[in-house]
């Protein structure tokens, strides 16, 4: 398989939500396939035309099968690499090299979770550290993963001097957006002084600086640019699009402030020929508030130290110079375990200028990052309305 795939050589058709927030006593399959239902009518195709399938899951090794024989799929082509969180835009460079081998026409991206209504997440807690044991700190049993995001936090604020109130003004941007949203789940009014002053979880991190538990599922269909712009008025092309992992565990990172966002970010970069400053607008996986603002500088949208300065006085905030998060991100709209598929579907909202109240004018290109493991994985896109 040739893994040099040319610049915007597939796009993204439809796409689909179900579940959001609270999915109602419905399981994991059921949302997954309403939202791909969506997906694929919105694409233009019925779900025959669908030959390639990429989806993954936090607790189960044999998830592309259930799902593909729970919608009646029988694929060419299938795929269910886990990166954790990175995994949905890590899996545009997947579908990509799928499609222009030849191995398959039409991809459903999709994932779902219900931990909100879960009846038991202490027993998939368990579960999952029994097929992801980390040998170097399990034992210490480390409230993970806000311990790990806690280290970086506290790393950044001692090397670089960023303040707890920058840590803040990432919350309360993304709830700003989150109240143009009427899918988020957290449209309450957030101010700095009351992320601050919420209930501390792992020093500096206090609970509002913390992503949401919720239910929700999403779906992106894929196809090659030139059957996309016969199916579809607005395709969204992927201009380019790279992963990079360097670690498994916190403590084998090398720096804690440093991700693999700079090797991801430089291959979405170089594939789509364009740089940070070509961007109108970003989303990033904003797990915890420390991860915008590491990404924002191995990205490239401000040196290394300067994530803190970049995003105060409201420069990410709706009508800000900075659009970033624009359904509300992790931190306020959804995160249903692995969120990164929603910045996708959110972004092709903007590029196809329907996201109403929190519209972006003028939006072309969009950038989107997502995040897996403790800052272990990192997958980049660059994605555009126009070729």
């Amino acid at each position: 398989m040739n893994t040099a795939s040319p610049r915007g050589s597939i796009a993204i058709l439809g796409t689909g939500l179900a579940g959001m927030g609270h999915a109602g006593g419905a399981t994991e399959q059921e949302i997954i396939a309403q939202a791909s239902c969506m997906a694929i009518e919105r694409s233009g195709l019925r779900k025959s035309d669908i030959d390639g399938i990429i989806t993954s899951s936090l607790t189960s090794p044999w998830w592309v099968m259930r799902m593909a024989e729970y919608m009646g799929i029988r694929p060419r082509f299938s795929d269910s690499t886990m990166f954790g969180g990175s995994a949905f835009i890590a899996d545009l460079k997947i579908a990509q090299m799928a499609i222009d081998a030849g191995e398959c026409e039409n991809v459903l991206i999709c994932y779902g979770s219900t931990p909100r209504s879960a009846p038991s997440s202490s027993r998939v807690n368990q579960m999952r550290a029994e097929l992801d044991p980390q040998p170097y700190e399990h034992p210490y049993k480390a409230f993970n993963p806000v311990s790990s995001y806690s280290l970086a936090a506290a790393r950044h604020m001692y090397e670089y001097g960023t303040t707890r109130k920058q840590l803040a003004e990432v919350a309360v941007a993304a709830r700003k957006w989150a109240q143009l949203n009427p899918d988020a789940f957290s449209r309450k009014t957030l101010t700095v002084d009351e992320v601050i002053n919420s209930r501390m979880i792992s020093d500096p991190l206090t609970v509002l600086d913390c992503c949401l538990v919720t239910d929700g599922a999403g779906a992106i269909v894929v196809s090659s640019s030139q059957r996309a712009r016969s199916l579809h008025d607005k395709p969204i092309y992927v201009l380019g699009s790279g992963y990079a992992h360097w670690h498994r565990q916190i403590s084998c990172m090398e720096d804690l402030t440093a991700t693999p966002a700079v090797e991801s970010g430089r291959k979405a970069f170089a594939q789509a020929g364009l740089a940070p400053a070509d961007v109108d607008v970003v989303q990033l996986y904003d797990a915890f508030t420390i991860n915008p603002i590491l990404f924002l500088e191995d990205l490239g949208f401000c040196s290394k130290g300067e994530g803190g300065a970049f995003i105060e006085g409201g420069r990410i905030e709706p009508g800000g110079a900075f659009p970033m998060n624009t359904n509300g991100g992790g931190l306020s709209c959804v995160h249903p375990g692995m969120y990164s598929i929603f910045l996708v579907i959110e972004a092709v909202t903007q590029l196809r200028a329907e996201a109403d109240l929190r519209q972006v004018q003028g939006a072309e290109i969009a950038l989107v990052h997502g995040n897996g493991g403790v800052l272990s994985s990192q997958a980049t896109a660059i994605l555009s309305s126009v070729l």
